[in-house]
């Protein structure tokens, strides 16, 4: 069973910094200037927000908010942020991080009811076709097209519709 969430009721965002993932040096003279700090995010992204995410309005985002060099990847509920440090995410970098998610949410929540409200226009109209075949199907009548006018025939010839009464009744009146 698939108990991924296919429309996200909450916004993607990331929880807190995997301090175990730092590099063992930090805070030494030996501490790298720039690495990857991994993060968690507060729920499984989507396929279309780990897209986003990849994708060069993301990049640009970093790059407008004056984080050229940051490099965003997804890893399960992992948010995999590159070529970065931590004072770069307390100056700034974070919160450039926590408003990209935030446009990607409601374009993510924006595409989604799009889609579901084509899908219920496409049903309704394939309700409305099935309605429409069912009223065509019923008019299909299987009579004989002879049958009208050999009836108005008989009966102009003498014949009676009228149960119990025959054609040959005509010949012969009933008398009082």
């Amino acid at each position: 069973m698939n108990t991924q969430n296919r429309s996200p009721s909450t916004e993607l965002e990331v929880g807190a910094v995997l301090a175990d993932t730092l590099p063992p040096t930090l805070l030494t003279p030996e501490a790298p200037e720039r690495y990857t700090v991994s993060a968690v995010f507060t729920r499984r992204p989507g396929r279309a927000e780990i897209d986003a995410i990849h994708d060069t309005h993301t990049r640009d985002a970093l790059t407008a908010a004056g984080y050229p060099t940051a490099e965003l990847r997804v890893s399960d509920r992992r948010l995999e942020i590159g070529n970065t440090n931590l004072q770069e995410l307390t100056d700034g970098l974070a919160a450039a991080i926590a408003e990209r998610l935030h446009v990607i949410s409601r374009d993510t929540a924006a595409a989604h009811k799009r889609f579901e409200a084509e899908l219920m226009k496409q049903s309704q109209r394939e309700t409305d076709r099935a309605a429409l075949v069912a009223l065509a199907a019923a008019a299909v009548t299987f009579t004989r097209a002879d049958t009208a006018e050999s009836e108005a025939r008989w009966e102009g010839d003498g014949g009676s519709t009228e149960p119990g009464r025959s054609h040959n009744d005509q010949d012969h009146p009933v008398t009082p």
